[in-house]
């Protein structure tokens, strides 16, 4: 592995060292991401255990969990992948599953959609940066289409026939946003905050996922009555 991927990345008002409990806060509370998991695999578990698709999703959220942890000790570049990686599989494994589960697409049309908002999700930054190049919410700019896709995705379910799951998505959204916002302010923060806002990220974030996985795996139920 180069040299470059072991260098030292400080992109958070707690890190004031390369040590690596310099992020005491940041570090613990991926912890939320572990107890969002468990929570859903104990509904999995009470709804039959036998729904593959969320059984991933909870795996995922749990390397989430331990990817971020990663990020905020060793805080390497390597490490960024670590929390980035999981991260993104579970936004696009989610927005498949939601295209076939709450919006009933048939699994090519459900597969096209998800490369669209792939391909989406890929474009937006350079766009955003090409017109609003000195807005970059401190790194946030890459997670606005997933806020946008629960927006999006939970309001087709709301007036379509998933009315619960389009309450549990746009739930979600509202407390991605929120999250979103404490992420984007954590360095202009620093001053008045030395701990930083970007362990509230890590806190909603998880609520967000156990919400997330908490529907999908409701809607499963309710499809097997």
């Amino acid at each position: 592995m180069p040299a470059s991927w072991f260098a030292p990345v400080d992109n958070y008002c707690e890190r004031t060292d390369p040590s690596f409990w310099s992020e005491p806060l940041n570090a613990v509370t991926n912890a939320a991401f572990l107890l969002a998991a468990v929570y859903a695999f104990v509904r999995w578990r009470r709804a039959g255990g036998r729904d593959g698709p969320v059984l991933w999703l909870i795996a995922v959220t749990a390397v989430v969990g331990i990817g971020s942890f990663l990020f905020h000790t060793v805080a390497e570049r390597w490490a960024l992948l670590a929390d980035v990686v999981p991260i993104a599989v579970f936004i696009y494994g989610y927005f498949l599953l939601a295209m076939g589960r709450y919006l009933r697409l048939g699994p090519v049309a459900a597969v096209l959609a998800t490369a669209a908002f792939v391909a989406f999700n890929m474009g937006f930054e350079p766009l955003w940066r090409h017109f609003l190049p000195h807005v970059t919410l401190n790194g946030s700019l890459g997670y606005v289409p997933a806020a946008a896709a629960l927006l999006g995705v939970g309001t087709l379910c709301l007036f379509g026939k998933e009315r619960e799951a389009g309450k549990a998505l746009l739930l979600a959204a509202a407390l991605f946003a929120l999250s979103l916002t404490f992420r984007s302010l954590d360095r202009s923060l620093c001053t008045m905050l030395p701990t930083g806002t970007h362990f509230l990220w890590h806190v909603l974030n998880a609520v967000v996922l156990a919400i997330l996985m908490d529907a999908a795996i409701a809607h499963r139920t309710k499809e097997t009555r």
